[in-house]
């Protein structure tokens, strides 16, 4: 891969459509351009042209090109859009032809950001913000990553530098009025509380983050219980489509099934798990382990019980639910007698009906906004911008150690505390993880 390639991509996605959107960028994309139209349009104007194989003059396609030029574009390179109509085979000649021009090749995945990146024209926070935006499927997952993309968090990032920054300039003044009397201690005293005041405001960003991971993986929700008490049917009911098998047979579920589902903007995994009991099969026996184990990783435990299953509002301990379900409440009143005080929120629910499951869902995001507590947007939002914050408060909590007689030593922790926060945003030597970040991206972004 160089960067004097001239690349190119379909960005409006796979498959056929009324148009297609093909991307240029790189130094040749101006001769691309008037080679296979006859001449660059003027920029930033939608001009219809036909476009031609220059080698045979076959036409490929009646298409509207438009012409950006560098930096004035997504990149800061020479860009092009040629919007075509959507068939594969219109596609097919088009590329056929870009691959015949030098220098010019097929872009990798993420290579129009990263060159993006690479020119200044977006920083490694926003990029990760576009990547968040392009997987966004609910409202608080598209809302966090445009807060991202639009450089709400650079904004702290950088103000975290620039303060590091300003606090080792202090104490290279320190060090060059050590010797008047008073000045030095008054600073040194200053500057560590500026530090102190930091370390707590990157540690509240931190504790934040999980919260923003939630919101970017999903919530895991796990509907537990004895076999038979309703749980696939309860899946199905709030999927609304049959994704569990269903049926009277106890222990009919065996492995784990998962479905995606969008309540009040936040992503939830629900989880149907197979019955707890004991004996069963081998297959049975290790379904029941994985459904242990999903109990364990789950974030909200919804436990199913039904008046038709003998002491199936039972459960185990280690379990402890955040919302119980009385399933098949269609099938009896509401004197069965398995809504006790002991058990926490109970909610009747017909799967069949679908009575109750409004309701339980109402319950769900409930619990959902007070285990979150979703306000603003986080700052943090992935592993690698944890790891540098974390990275930098450890080497701000060494520089405290420091007293006068080790200015030297508190300036050297506080620059690499300012170079861990640097790497976030990509303002220092961030090279390593350039491939990590936009390999997740699509080839045409």
């Amino acid at each position: 891969m160089s960067a004097n390639d001239t690349i190119y991509a379909v960005s409006s996605g796979s498959g056929r459509a009324a148009i297609a959107l093909v991307r240029l960028s790189g130094p040749g994309t101006g001769a691309v351009l008037a080679g296979m139209t006859g001449s660059i349009p003027d920029p930033r104007h939608y001009s219809l042209r036909k476009l031609t194989d220059p080698a045979t003059g076959d036409v490929l396609d009646e298409a509207v090109a438009v012409w950006l030029p560098g930096p004035r574009s997504f990149t800061g390179e020479d860009c092009a859009e040629l919007h075509v109509h959507g068939s594969r085979a219109v596609l097919a000649a088009v590329f056929k032809v870009l691959a015949r021009f030098p220098g010019v090749r097929p872009a990798e995945a993420g290579e129009f950001t990263r060159r993006a990146v690479m020119n200044g024209k977006m920083d490694l926070v926003e990029a990760e913000g576009l990547g968040d935006l392009l997987a966004a499927n609910t409202e608080r997952q598209r809302r966090q990553a445009m807060s991202h993309m639009l450089g709400e968090a650079s904004s702290v990032f950088d103000s975290w530098r620039e303060r590091l920054l300003q606090i080792r300039a202090d104490i290279e003044a320190v060090i060059d009025f050590s010797e008047e009397e008073g000045v030095a201690a008054a600073a040194a005293s200053r500057i560590d509380a500026q530090c102190v005041a930091l370390v707590d405001e990157m540690e509240k960003a931190v504790a934040a983050a999980g919260k923003a991971e939630i919101i970017r993986d999903g919530v895991k929700v796990v509907l537990a219980g004895l076999p038979n008490t309703g749980k696939s049917s309860l899946l199905n009911a709030l999927a609304r489509r049959n994704a569990a098998i269903v049926s009277a047979i106890p222990g009919t579920t065996r492995d784990v099934i998962e479905v995606m589902l969008d309540m009040d903007g936040i992503p939830v995994i629900l989880t149907d798990t197979a019955g707890l009991r004991q004996g069963g099969d081998e297959i049975e026996r290790e379904g029941i382990d994985r459904t242990r184990h999903e109990l364990r990783a789950a974030d909200i435990v919804v436990w199913v019980c039904s008046a038709d299953i003998e002491s199936s509002e039972r459960y185990d301990a280690s379990c402890n639910p955040d919302v119980v379900v009385l399933s098949k409440a269609d099938l009896y009143g509401p004197g069965s007698g398995l809504i006790r005080n002991d058990l926490p929120r109970v909610i009747p629910v017909s799967a069949r009906s679908g009575a109750g499951i409004p309701e339980l869902v109402a319950a769900l995001t409930e619990t959902l906004q007070g285990r979150l507590h979703l306000k603003d947007n986080a700052t943090i939002v992935s592993a690698r911008q944890k790891e540098a914050t974390q990275q930098s408060i450890r080497r701000l909590n060494d520089s405290l150690v420091h007293d006068l007689s080790g200015l030297e030593m508190k300036a050297e922790d506080i620059r690499r505390a300012a170079e861990a926060v640097g790497r976030i945003t990509g303002r220092t030597e961030v090279e390593e993880w350039l491939g990590a970040i936009f390999a997740k991206f699509c080839i045409g972004k």
